[in-house]
C-alpha cells in the first residue's frame, strides 16, 4: 500500500487552475451497496476503467423495476473484477516516473510539494481492500435485486483464471452468502456457492472470460493508434503547464496520461473505503478529468468495441453461452468457447437459474459489443470530448470499471405468454435495439435472439486468422 507524506481530506480538493473545490462527498459512506462509490464524484466518475463501480440507474428513462405481475426466473451477472493495484509492467513505468520527476525536478511548491517526499509502493496486480470490499457488496447487491431466487438456490459461478478475477467471485460469494443468511426467508441447510470453474489465462486456451485466440485481433494497433491520437490532442498543454511548475522536468504525452492514471490508483489504495483523495487528483483540472475519461472510452472502443472490426467477435462466445443458458440448450458456436468444459454439465449446467462470470474490462467490452448493447453509439471523435449524451450512454467509466456488473435477466409475467429479457448495465436498463422493447427496456425473448444474428451465425470470427 502506497505511502504518502500528504493526503487531502475527504471534504476538500482544490483545481489546479481556479482555486475552487472540484467536487465534494455526497454523502457520509463514500461505498455503499445500493450506488457505490460517490465520494468525490466529479472526479472519480471520470476515471475511465480506473472508476470504481457507481451506480448509473438514474441515467435512464427506462425503470429498474420489476412489475409486481411479473417474475424473474433467470439472472446472470457478469462482472470485472475489483479495484486492483496497477498491472506489474504498469506500476514498474509509474515508479520510474515519479522517480525521474522527484531527481530532476529543482523545486516542489504548493500542490506538488507531496511530490519531494511520495514513497511509491504500490503493489501489482491483485486487488485492493477497497476491491474486495466492492465484490463483498456486489454479492450482498446480487442477493438482494434477485432475493425470490437467490433464498432457494445457490448460483453456479465461474472465473477467469487470474488471481484477482477468481479472489473477486470468493468476495462476491461473501457478500452473497452473508446476504442469505440474514435473510430469515432463505432456505436452510444449502451449501454455500463455490467458484465452480475456473477458465486458465494460457495463451492458446479457449476461454469466453478473456481473449487471447483471435490472431488479427491480437495483432491489430486500432486501439493504440486511436488512444495515441487523442492523446496528442489534449496533453500538450498540460506538459506545458507541468515542466513550468516542476522546473527541471522533462514529461511525455504518455508521462501526463501514467500521472493521471496515479490519482486513481493512489486514492483506491489508500483506505478501505476510499474516503482519502490521493493529491495526484490536484494536479489536474475538472476540464482536464473530462478529457482523461473520454481518452479511455477512446481506448475501450476502438481497442475491444464496436470501433475494432474485431472487437466485437471476441464476445461471441460468451452471448453464444449465454443464449444457451436462457435457452436451456447445447452451446452452439465455433469461436471462444471451450467444448470440453460446455459439453460436460458439471462444469455448464444448463438448468441454474442464478450465473455469476467474473471477468476483465476489456473482454467485458467486446460482450456487450457482440450483444449490440451499444449499437446506437456512434463512431466516437478522435480529436474531440463526445458527452454520454452524446454517445447515448458509452464510456469506459460507465461500463466497465473497477467491480463493473451487468444483468442479464429474464422474467415471465402473466399477461405474455413469452418469457421477457432485458439487461442491465451498471444499474442502468439499456436501450436494447431491433426487438421491439417495452418501457421497462425488455423484449420477447425470441425477439432478443433474433437481434443476435450476428453472435449465433459467429460473425466475422474467420477473419482472425485470413
Amino acid at each position: 500500500m502506497a505511502v504518502l507524506s500528504v493526503l487531502l481530506p475527504i471534504t476538500f480538493l482544490l483545481s489546479s487552475v481556479t482555486g475552487t473545490p472540484v467536487t465534494s462527498p455526497r454523502q457520509q459512506s463514500c461505498n455503499t451497496v445500493d450506488e457505490g462509490y460517490q465520494c468525490f464524484s466529479g472526479v472519480s466518475h471520470l476515471w475511465g476503467q480506473y472508476s470504481p463501480y457507481f451506480s448509473v440507474d438514474d441515467e435512464s428513462s427506462l425503470s429498474e423495476d420489476v412489475p409486481d405481475h411479473c417474475q424473474v426466473t433467470f439472472a446472470q451477472v457478469l462482472s470485472r473484477h475489483g479495484a486492483r493495484y496497477p498491472t506489474k509492467s504498469k506500476s514498474e513505468k509509474y515508479a520510474k516516473l515519479i522517480k525521474a520527476v522527484q531527481h530532476n525536478a529543482t523545486s516542489f511548491s504548493g500542490k506538488y510539494a507531496f511530490l519531494k517526499s511520495y514513497n511509491y509502493s504500490l503493489g501489482a496486480d491483485d486487488l485492493t481492500p477497497f476491491g474486495e470490499n466492492q465484490l463483498v457488496d456486489s454479492g450482498i447487491k446480487f442477493y438482494q435485486r434477485y432475493e425470490e431466487l437467490a433464498k432457494n438456490v445457490v448460483p453456479f459461478i465461474r472465473a477467469s483464471g487470474s488471481d484477482r478475477v477468481i479472489a473477486s467471485g470468493e468476495k462476491f460469494i461473501e457478500g452473497f452468502q452473508k446476504a442469505k443468511l440474514g435473510d430469515s426467508k432463505s432456505k436452510r441447510g444449502q451449501p454455500a456457492p463455490i467458484v465452480n470453474v475456473v477458465i486458465t489465462e494460457t495463451e492458446g486456451f479457449n476461454n469466453t472470460l478473456d481473449h487471447s485466440l483471435c490472431t488479427a485481433f491480437e495483432n491489430s494497433t486500432t486501439g493504440d493508434d486511436a488512444e495515441d491520437k487523442f492523446t496528442a490532442v489534449f496533453t500538450p498543454s498540460i506538459v506545458e503547464r507541468l515542466e513550468k511548475d516542476l522546473p527541471g522536468t522533462t514529461l511525455s504525452s504518455k508521462e501526463v496520461v501514467y500521472l493521471m492514471d496515479m490519482c486513481s490508483f493512489d486514492t483506491i489504495a489508500l483506505t478501505r473505503d476510499g474516503s482519502r483523495l490521493s493529491p495526484f487528483c490536484a494536479l489536474f483540472t475538472q476540464e482536464e478529468w473530462a478529457q482523461y475519461d473520454y481518452l479511455q472510452s477512446v481506448s475501450k472502443y476502438y481497442g475491444y468495441g464496436g470501433g475494432n472490426p474485431l472487437g466485437p467477435a471476441q464476445g461471441i462466445g460468451f452471448a453464444n453461452e449465454l443464449i444457451a443458458r436462457l435457452t436451456k440448450s447445447p452451446v452452439k458456436d465455433h469461436t471462444t468457447t471451450n467444448t470440453t468444459l460446455d459439453s460436460n454439465p458439471a462444469t455448464f449446467p444448463l438448468n441454474a437459474t442464478l450465473y455469476a462470470d467474473f471477468s476483465h474490462d476489456n473482454t467485458m467490452t467486446s460482450v456487450f459489443s457482440s450483444l449490440g448493447l451499444y449499437n446506437t453509439t456512434e463512431p466516437l471523435s478522435h480529436t474531440s470530448v463526445r458527452s454520454t449524451e452524446e454517445t447515448n450512454g458509452y464510456s469506459s467509466a460507465r461500463t466497465v470499471p473497477f467491480g463493473a456488473r451487468a444483468y442479464v435477466e429474464m422474467m415471465q409475467c402473466t399477461d405474455e405468454k413469452e418469457p421477457l429479457v432485458r439487461v442491465l448495465g451498471n444499474d442502468r436498463v439499456i436501450p436494447l435495439q431491433g426487438c421491439d422493447a417495452d418501457e421497462y427496456g425488455r423484449c420477447k425473448r425470441d425477439n432478443f435472439f433474433e437481434r443476435l444474428s450476428f453472435v449465433t451465425s459467429g460473425g466475422n470470427w474467420g477473419e482472425c486468422f485470413a
